[in-house]
């Protein structure tokens, strides 16, 4: 996973949440029959951006309030898939006007189905084996943000992150069983120079406009504060 925030001069922000399962997929593609490979849907490559709203069924946006329907609407998804490459990947992103809006999206982007989504994009192809990857993309819902316009500051909430490692915990077993490693990294992008970092795993770059933090699940789940992040600029 590589999480990334471009701040903009003007106080906008462009995110994107960015997961590459192609190494899990080569792992998993192993366990399937030449049968399964040698059919027309294995075959089929994608290279495609939907827009969150639009891909929804009408069941799900008649659910959702005006709030949610703007963030939907202004969140896209993108899936570069070619299984007999072994390659998959999918990005999330959004342009936030604003700290606040910036602030919402992040608070609010987890109640967003992207089951949907990813199946109306890839049809289903190679879906059983991509579920699992669905839960760790959508269920990281378990940090507490502060955000305005001279400060980037989030907290893990350590009962949020134990209930996500409990849905996760298959998934994330069977990926430490296929010696399938899950690196983590968190880079932000300032219109001007930093002032302060709280995390010593943190790298400032030396124009100081830059953090980077690169960890790894394993990590994460003996410590979960490695996540944990103060930014003033």
């Amino acid at each position: 996973m590589e999480e990334r925030y471009d701040f903009k001069v003007d106080g906008s922000c462009n995110v994107v949440y960015g997961f590459d399962m192609s190494r899990a997929v080569s792992v998993l593609m192993n366990l399937m029959t030449d049968s399964i490979k040698a059919t027309p849907d294995f075959a089929a490559k994608k290279d495609t951006t939907l827009n969150f709203y639009s891909a929804m069924p009408d069941s799900i946006q008649q659910t959702m309030d005006s709030s949610e329907v703007k963030l939907a609407k202004t969140s896209d998804l993108s899936v570069k898939m070619d299984l007999k490459k072994n390659l998959m990947r999918v990005s999330v992103n959004h342009v936030a006007k604003n700290t606040a809006d910036l602030e919402y999206y992040l608070k609010n982007i987890s109640k967003i189905s992207m089951n949907s989504q990813l199946a109306a994009i890839t049809k289903n192809t190679g879906q059983t084996k991509t579920n699992d990857a669905q839960q760790l993309i959508t269920g990281q819902d378990y940090y507490t943000y502060e955000i305005t316009p001279s400060r980037f500051s989030r907290i893990i909430d350590k009962i949020k992150f134990n209930a996500f490692l409990k849905r996760t915990q298959s998934t994330l077993v069977m990926a430490k069983a296929m010696l399938i490693d899950m690196p983590y990294k968190l880079v932000l992008n300032f219109a001007k120079p930093v002032k302060r970092v709280n995390n010593p795993k943190a790298v400032l770059s030396a124009d100081r406009k830059r953090v980077t933090l690169e960890t790894d699940m394993d990590e994460v789940i003996r410590n979960p504060a490695v996540m944990n992040l103060q930014i003033d600029f």
